[in-house]
């Protein structure tokens, strides 16, 4: 891997992440279903990024689709699931809750890298995610009263769909998968439908249902897409534990829905944690 293959794939999922932090909020302040709120999360982004790869691909994007093959489709089925249980999770339990959950993923891609595509990450990044990991229990701790079985049951499993999202991506480093990506959210949008009451948007939910769906999901989703191709997946997957920290200070600067102490020292631990572990490995490469 290249010293601009490692700064590329920061950036991109830096970028991504930084984008993603104010999504809960957004889910919170939305006044909608879940299920009317899940195909919005679906259909939007997928609009928003075909319109991209149309321009980009022009004829042969349904080509790009099926060439995609198995990487693919098991992207599509894994980034579908992921796309759902978050938002219920969201409105399941606290917001604090659900993203701790998520933090869990660089410790769960680690595994899963280390089983099937045999890509053991090195001692750093085990020892970031070691340290990560056990902030993330400290927080849960004393979190885990505040929420609900499955909330946080259903956080996990969006955890491990994240993982298992960059590893595919990962294993298929010369393949671009953002056509899956997109299909995945059709795929959301279809399946809410069955299940939304209406399809209309209303007062506030005009601004915040396109804002949040563009900004939080079709701009993050692409550069956690193609982040992977460049950096490990435990090491994309790091960068995610940067929601669990801004997430839920979002959510507390304008509802007013308070962290708690466990939660701001664990995140500065995470945050720390993060910034030291980049700086090495850049410096190393």
């Amino acid at each position: 891997m290249t010293h601009n293959d490692q700064k590329k794939g920061m950036l991109l999922a830096f970028g991504g992440i930084l984008f993603i932090t104010p999504d809960s909020l957004l889910i919170r302040l939305a006044d909608i279903s879940s299920w009317n709120l899940i195909f919005y999360r679906g259909f939007i982004p997928f609009l928003t990024i075909l319109i991209g790869l149309s321009v980009y691909y022009k004829s042969i994007l349904f080509k790009k689709i099926l060439g995609n093959g198995w990487h693919g489709v098991a992207f599509i089925f894994t980034f579908a699931i992921t796309s759902t249980v978050f938002v219920v999770s969201i409105e399941n339990t606290n917001v604090a809750n659900t993203l701790v959950m998520v933090a869990l993923a660089p410790m769960i891609s680690a595994v899963i890298s280390l089983i099937f595509l045999k890509e053991n990450p090195d001692q750093k990044t085990w020892i970031a995610i070691i340290i990560t990991t056990l902030a993330v229990i400290y927080i849960f701790y004393d979190a885990v009263d505040s929420g609900d079985f499955l909330g946080n049951f259903l956080g996990l499993v969006c955890a491990t769909g994240l993982a298992a999202n960059a590893v595919i991506i990962r294993s298929a480093k010369k393949i671009n998968l953002l056509p899956s990506a997109m299909i995945g959210k059709l795929v959301v949008s279809l399946f809410a439908l069955i299940f939304v009451d209406q399809i209309t948007l209303e007062n506030n939910d005009l601004i915040i249902i396109p804002l949040m769906c563009v900004f939080c999901i079709a701009i993050p989703f692409v550069c956690v897409t193609l982040a992977p191709r460049y950096i490990t997946a435990a090491e994309v997957n790091l960068f995610f534990l940067l929601e669990t920290i801004f997430g839920p200070l979002w959510v507390w600067l304008v509802i007013k829905e308070e962290p708690s102490i466990e939660t701001i020292m664990g995140g500065a631990i995470i945050i720390i944690t993060i910034a030291i572990h980049s700086f090495l490995v850049l410096k190393k490469r």
